[in-house]
């Protein structure tokens, strides 16, 4: 049977030298508004952990971990990233007969396409017959006879209204209705419910679609470090080069981390490799704004030879370039600050774009401005990629205020006579509104913008621009005082800048170990979080004593606390609003910490209340927390009880407090949820009574209880106490492997519940300490005796006391691994 391949737009130039991208399942559709550029840059510093890979023709296929099919797929990926990539290539291998054979017809549709119908009206079938009219000529009406996959890419530009809540049901694939609803209907599995469903987004709109109708997450990852060198590899035969541009790229922290986004590795290609030819021996570009500078440069030459009919020698920068190059500008910079990254006939009409000239520029400025044409013919126009829209729309900004002293960056923009004589050169004006209209940003969507704003100040950049500026403006002094008391983000525009005068400042004192005693600037503190940030190295665990044990340092260096796994926060005297904005952090969907101890800190008052919001909070990923000597209150265990039920913490630490019965109540509740997944629990010198342990004796045989190892070492829980325990012990729900009693006043009265617990069918125990008590021999002859039961498990026993073994019984004496403390006597 002859198959169809309904429709792939053309083959990509990517997949002659496609590199495999990891798709990784996981993750939820929340929203994630970001910059992109920020959400690499954070990715790249989290060190790699196991995530479950999924191969593009396993996407539909059922694992051994879930028995429920797999209908609709969500895969987000910054854009640039590779997602239509990937469904090209998906859609590619089927037709080739490489992959997904047991599938008959794929639809792939674009977003973009989809948009300019929102006022017609199709049914289902009439929607595929009118894109793919092969399969009305087959007089194919009816979809449900076939295994049929569709796919949406780009539901970031969509513009069709989504509402999934007042939108009425439709079953039948053949009834007529708006575009929107047809989708919505599908989705939800209303329409052609045997279908499979793969929808591509940019994280920001993940959430336009309910959870409830994705079956499974995912995510293209981007390029790893080996598959950086294996692209790169692949573009250039020529190994010495290859090589060089690898070493090159490597050597530049901010062009390595862009080249996670295949787009960015190729556009780094196409500039070095037109660099290496034209520049021998001469410097690489290293920074953002050069690698941008050289592209649109290629480009422009490009056009000149190509299209012009000149020669490569002649001047690239001509008035009909440069007329091109403001119009794009403006129409990068308008749509920007509206956040459209595609854009209409409407919209190019608003800029004063003419369609026809808007053509012509996507036709000789292909590498740059796309003219894209569905199958419906309505034209739609983009940018390459979202960081040459930002590139053109700073050059725009840039332009404007050297050519006739406008600055767009100010609400009023007004030009005053002042500026026209006097000010043009003067950048710093224009740099200030920049920076203050980027700081106001909370998702820092000016952020890449700002970075090549400040870079093209730079008299070097300005020079490759020469024929395009037909002024210049000075840059000698405009880093000097603006930027240095800014947020982080600002030293990535210091980089663009060249100027690492501040940053080794602050280098050289952590090489010298002053830094702890030194009385640091607030920019020397952001200068700190950014090298931190900047590290290779992962950033595994923050010490404040290490830089300041203080509140302020603390507070400044959040951002590095926050990208840290392990966080010391030991002996620092902190504040109701340092654990307010701890709280934030944990919360923080960007947030690397598992692990925080907050030990000798006083948290008797609301402290742990205002933690507690951020530790139950969804993204929370913590699971180790130490409070040991933190006189914890009743309204600490009464947050810590909530936390318990609705947070993924696997150990807790509260040794070293006292705590009272009423308490140990609290806690014990938490421990019976559901909900809650704790595996140790520390509460050691405690105070604790024989009472407590009743509470904790009905949280360990609670049917939900997850506790592994608990530590009780150093309470007064007596013989009383330990019988308490020794009845949960044995219950067939509790799963306890590691229990610790040293320093418990114990007598061989405990060792007789203990021995009937051991040779219980359903105790979990593996290890047990009973060291620093008063046992005699005859308790532990008790427990010896324990050691004939089949059904004995335990592997490790800690006891000051003799233990007696009948040599009898050898094969039981084995089963003992690992006895501490005290020597084995034998009898027959």
């Amino acid at each position: 049977e002859k198959k169809l391949l309904c429709h792939i737009y053309t083959r990509p130039e990517e997949l002659s030298i496609y590199t495999e991208l990891y798709i990784t399942e996981g993750g939820t559709a929340e929203v994630n508004d970001e910059h992109e550029v920020r959400q690499i840059e954070t990715a790249s510093r989290k060190p790699d952990r196991p995530e479950i890979t999924i191969r593009q023709e396993d996407l539909f296929k059922a694992s051994p971990e879930r028995d429920d099919q797999i209908r609709t797929v969500l895969t987000k990926g910054v854009a640039g990233i590779g997602k239509t990539v990937i469904t090209q290539k998906y859609s590619l291998d089927w037709a080739e007969d490489k992959a997904n054979q047991d599938i008959q017809f794929i639809f792939p549709f674009t977003f973009r396409e989809l948009n300019v119908l929102n006022e017609e009206k199709f049914s289902l079938v009439g929607l595929v017959h009118h894109f793919f009219t092969e399969i009305e000529e087959a007089g194919i009406c009816s979809l449900e006879d076939f295994r049929v996959v569709f796919i949406f890419d780009g539901l970031d530009e969509c513009r069709l209204p989504l509402n999934f809540h007042k939108t009425t049901i439709l079953t039948d694939p053949r009834k007529s209705t708006s575009v929107d609803v047809l989708l919505i209907n599908l989705i939800r599995g209303k329409l052609l419910p045997s279908a499979h469903l793969w929808i591509t987004t940019r994280p920001a709109a993940a959430n336009q679609i309910p959870h409830d109708y994705v079956d499974m997450v995912t995510e293209v990852r981007g390029f790893t470090d080996p598959q950086k060198e294996e692209y790169f590899r692949k573009r250039f035969r020529d190994e010495e080069q290859a090589s060089r541009i690898i070493s090159h790229i490597k050597t530049s922290r901010t062009l390595h981390i862009m080249c996670h986004i295949p787009v960015f590795c190729w556009i780094t290609a196409t500039v070095l490799e037109n660099v290496l030819k034209t520049r021998e021996g001469g410097e690489l570009p290293k920074t953002l704004t050069e690698i941008y500078i050289h592209f649109l440069v290629v480009q422009a030459k490009v056009k000149k030879v190509k299209y012009d009919g000149g020669d490569e020698t002649d001047p690239h920068w001509s008035p009909e370039n440069r007329k091109v190059i403001e119009s794009l500008g403006k129409l990068a910079f308008d749509q920007l600050q509206k956040g459209n990254l595609i854009f209409y006939e409407s919209d190019l009409t608003e800029c004063g774009i003419d369609i026809r000239a808007a053509s012509v520029y996507s036709g000789v400025f292909t590498q740059i401005f796309k003219e894209e044409r569905g199958l419906y013919q309505d034209k739609v126009f983009c940018f390459i990629h979202l960081t040459v829209q930002e590139f053109l729309a700073a050059l725009h900004v840039h332009l404007t205020f050297i050519n006739s002293g406008l600055n767009l960056m100010e609400e009023q923009q007004t030009t005053s006579m002042w500026s026209k004589l006097f000010n043009k050169s003067n950048l710093q004006t224009l740099q200030k509104s920049a920076v203050d209209k980027a700081l106001q940003s909370p998702n820092g969507h000016l952020d890449l913008f700002l970075r090549f704003l400040l870079g093209l100040s730079l008299q070097t950049n300005q020079t490759l621009l020469r024929g395009l500026l037909t002024q210049t403006g000075s840059s000698s002094q405009t880093n000097q005082t603006l930027l240095r008391e800014k947020i982080i983000n600002l030293f990535h525009c210091l980089n663009e800048l060249n100027d690492g005068s501040l940053v080794e400042e602050i280098q050289q004192s952590l090489r010298s170990g002053r830094l702890s005693r030194d009385k640091l600037s607030p920019a020397q503190w952001s200068a700190l979080v950014f090298i931190l940030l900047s590290s290779e190295k992962d950033l595994d665990v923050f010490d404040l004593k290490k830089y300041s044990a203080s509140e302020e340092a603390l507070l400044r260096l959040l951002p590095v606390v926050e990208a840290s796994n392990k966080a010391l926060l030991t002996h620092c005297n902190l504040s109701e609003r340092v654990y307010k904005a701890l709280s934030s952090v944990l919360g923080s969907q960007c947030s690397s910490m598992i692990e925080l101890d907050l030990s000798y800190n006083s948290l008797e008052n609301s402290e742990l209340e205002f933690l507690s919001s951020g530790l139950k909070n969804p993204q929370c990923k913590l699971n180790t927390l130490r409070l040991s000597q933190c006189n914890l209150s009743v309204k600490s265990f009464e947050a810590l009880s909530s936390v318990l039920c609705s947070s993924r913490l696997r150990e807790l630490d509260l040794s070293c407090n006292n705590i009272w019965d009423s308490e140990v109540k609290l806690l014990s509740s938490g421990l019976e949820s559901p909900q809650c997944t704790l595996n140790m629990l520390r509460l050691s010198h405690c105070n604790l009574s024989e009472r407590s342990c009743e509470a904790l004796s009905s949280a360990l045989s609670s049917q939900s209880s997850s506790l592994k190892e608990l530590d009780l070492n150093n309470n007064s829980l007596q013989d009383s106490g330990v019988k308490c325990l020794s009845v949960s012990l044995q219950s067939p729900h509790c799963t306890l492997e590691t229990l610790r009693l040293s320093g418990c006043f114990l007598s061989e009265r405990s060792c007789e519940a203990l021995s009937s617990v051991l040779s219980s069918q359903s105790s979990s125990l593996r290890e047990l300490d009973l060291s620093n008590n008063d046992l005699k021999d005859s308790g532990v002859k008790l427990l010896s005796t324990a050691l004939q039961s089949p059904h004995w498990k335990l592997n490790t026993l800690r006891s000051d006391q003799r233990i007696f073994f009948s040599s009898n019984d050898v094969t039981n004496q084995l089963k003992l691994i690992k006895c501490e403390f005290f020597p084995f006597i034998f009898v027959s």
